[in-house]
């Protein structure tokens, strides 16, 4: 029989609190992580050894490691278990913390960033949502994780220049260890052990895939579009806690004053955007757009960076089209990427994401170093425009929906002949049976699908 759930079906008690719970894991993690963005590029300034070059270094390091590593604790999560590779991560990122708050040295603040960076628990904490939320809530679950990483963004841009006026710097970097080692205990204490854990191709990195994922052109462009959004981002923050203290001459301790309305303001401005990309698909005509307005943005930084009300203005672009594309971008990997390879693409994506927060921070103080603080802007708003080249070769987006069915044991043959017989089914535009996984994965037009016809092939898988 057809064991797919109504669609009207809420999640359970138990897959709710799962999802609260790991968004809350991941969006804690990240807070510790944003919160130094604001802040950082006036605090190296005391540090021994400190360069413009090195302070970026230090922002941005974070990336490198979290990029390489999280795709391969994803996989060793399969082999040992999802609970101990995020309990392992998560102290990783503590001692990464309470390092970088314990040094004196830039070289020390480096080194602390990387080992939080290292402990990438990404991937893992992605999987252990898809063994405990069942197939038919699992984009609901995955998509509460992603507003609680917005969130905290957010929320961390306002926060951590009022706590760096309260505890410093590393007293953030304290704070931060404080918060893995609250993660840990809710982990233990709170997320139920999985009954099974097996690899989940909607929601985890599958080797076999890996070649395919980094052909297809198209996902290579998305993945491209994360690095560049990400790599403007922290470019950005290397220099303007400067251009907001020493050009613009507003204290450090009042710049939250500047990012809390700007945050509030940008924040609805996605919403119809989303809506006419989404309901009525005009997808690439507003990514487009979006990257435009971010290249505008980095244009207003770059000439009117020594005024509050202009760096203002500026970041209130810049935050408007940020949102936009951080909300778009997954929905496009979605897609773009076939039925089955979904969280292979996703993986590299969310490196792609983590390696531009390095780049941006690397090469964003080696410029402020060596041509200025202007030259970071004008060098983001360049890096937009390449960006939209890309964007502007991007093919339009199918406007499908993602479906996974479990169909049960079957034989290799038998596999294959559902799949031909689901593919018949109006509406059906994709499928790939999965025989040992016992899941068919579809890519479906919902105005075109008939579902009697499919629960009905399902039916009669055998």
């Amino acid at each position: 029989m057809n064991e797919t759930t109504p669609p009207d079906q809420s999640m359970t008690r138990a897959e709710a609190r799962t999802a609260a719970s790991m968004a809350g894991i991941y969006a804690l993690r990240m807070l510790g992580l944003f919160m130094i963005l604001p802040v950082f590029a006036l605090y190296s300034e005391h540090l021994e050894g400190a360069t413009p070059a090195l302070a970026g270094l230090a922002i941005g390091i974070y990336g490198m490691t979290q990029a390489f590593l999280q795709i391969p604790f994803g996989l060793l999560s399969d082999r040992i278990g999802r609970k101990p590779v995020i309990v392992f991560g998560l102290l990783v990122f503590a001692l990464g913390s309470v390092m970088a708050a314990s040094a004196d040295t830039i070289w020390g603040v480096i080194a602390g960033r990387a080992m939080q960076g290292a402990g990438a628990i990404a991937a893992a904490v992605m999987a252990l949502t898809a063994d405990l939320v069942r197939e038919e809530h699992r984009v609901k679950a995955m998509a509460i994780i992603g507003m609680s990483i917005g969130a905290s963004f957010a929320v961390a841009m306002v926060l951590g220049p009022l706590l760096n006026s309260w505890i410093g710097v590393p007293g953030i970097f304290w704070l931060t260890a404080v918060l893995a080692l609250g993660g840990i205990a809710v982990i233990l204490l709170i997320v139920p052990n999985p009954v099974v854990s097996r690899v989940r191709r909607d929601a985890e990195a599958v080797p076999e895939q890996f070649t395919s994922v980094l052909r297809n052109p198209q996902l290579l462009r998305l993945d491209a579009g994360i690095f560049s959004l990400h790599l403007i981002l922290t470019a950005s923050f290397v220099v303007l806690p400067l251009a907001l203290r020493d050009l613009a001459g507003l204290d450090a301790s009042r710049h939250w004053e500047v990012y809390l309305p700007v945050l509030l303001l940008s924040l609805p401005m996605a919403v119809p955007f989303i809506i006419q990309a989404e309901k009525h698909q005009r997808m690439k005509q507003v990514f487009v757009v979006s990257v435009i307005v971010v290249a505008l943005a980095e244009l207003v930084l770059f000439r009117f960076h020594n005024q509050v009300l202009a760096i203002g203005i500026g970041l209130f672009i810049f935050y408007s089209a940020f949102n936009l594309l951080e909300a778009l971008l997954p929905s496009l990997i979605a897609k773009m990427a076939p039925p089955d390879s979904k969280g292979t693409a996703m993986g590299f994506y969310s490196s792609a994401q983590f390696f531009g927060a390095f780049v941006g921070g690397t090469v964003g103080g080696w410029l402020h170093g060596r041509f200025g603080l202007s030259s970071v802007f004008l060098f983001c708003a360049v890096v937009a425009l390449a960006w939209l080249v890309l964007a502007l070769g991007m093919e339009a987006p199918g406007y499908l929906n993602t479906r996974l069915l479990r169909i049960g044991a079957l034989d290799p043959d038998a596999a294959r002949q559902l799949a031909r017989r689901i593919t018949a089914v109006p509406g059906v535009a994709e499928v790939v049976v999965i025989a040992e996984d016992e899941v068919a994965y579809l890519k479906v037009d919902p105005r075109l699908l008939d579902e009697d016809v499919l629960d009905a092939v399902v039916e009669n898988r055998g």
